[in-house]
């Protein structure tokens, strides 16, 4: 009986040893794998969160500012047409006419 019992307690020291081993070995698995991973990120060149976050406000900002920059010049250009709509229609009429800026040469 006694040796029964030594022939097991030595197999489950082994079975312990085994399973710390494969411990060990799945973590330096994660670590390379973790390693690589990391590598292969960093020559994506990607933008991080905090960079997209900030061009992001700018081309909100930048979108509200041309909408309004818009608006403006509608405005401008209707009390432009109701003040002077003859004036500013007929150099648009030239160019359309085929009317060129370019002066003509003397002689």
């Amino acid at each position: 009986m006694q040796t029964s019992n030594r022939f097991f307690d030595d197999l489950a020291k082994m079975a312990g040893g085994a399973a710390s081993a494969l411990v060990g070995i799945k973590q330096e698995l994660d670590a390379m794998i973790r390693q690589q991973l990391e590598r292969a990120v960093a020559s994506l060149d990607l933008v991080t969160r905090d960079e997209f976050e900030a061009v992001r406000a700018l081309a909100t900002n930048a979108r509200a500012a041309q909408e309004s920059l818009e608006q403006r010049v509608a405005a401008l250009e209707a009390r432009l047409g109701a003040t002077g709509g003859e004036a500013a229609a007929k150099p648009a009429a030239d160019d359309l006419a085929g009317g060129t800026d370019v002066p003509s040469s003397p002689g």
